[in-house]
């Protein structure tokens, strides 16, 4: 059985308020296979929903030992 492909982690949130209104993003993709995942919250923070996005995306992979390359959107005003 030969190496398993790198599974590319794409993630973002944001929230309008800290708390206000928030949400997730995320994108996996792997040797031509992409998944999209979202969900959100009514009284939320961005910091939350920055790191739920990569805890979302991080429990949809299956494989054990997976190589996984994580990417991460940061706007700073």
């Amino acid at each position: 059985m030969g190496e398993r492909p790198t599974i590319y982690l794409y993630t973002d949130g944001a929230s309008s308020g800290n708390p206000g209104p928030g949400g997730y993003g995320v994108v996996l993709k792997c040797a031509g296979h992409e998944k999209e995942l979202s969900g959100g919250f009514a009284r939320t923070t961005n910091n939350r929903m920055e790191l739920l996005a990569v805890i979302k995306g991080l429990e949809e992979i299956k494989w054990d030992n997976a190589l996984v390359e994580v990417f991460g959107l940061i706007l700073c005003r």
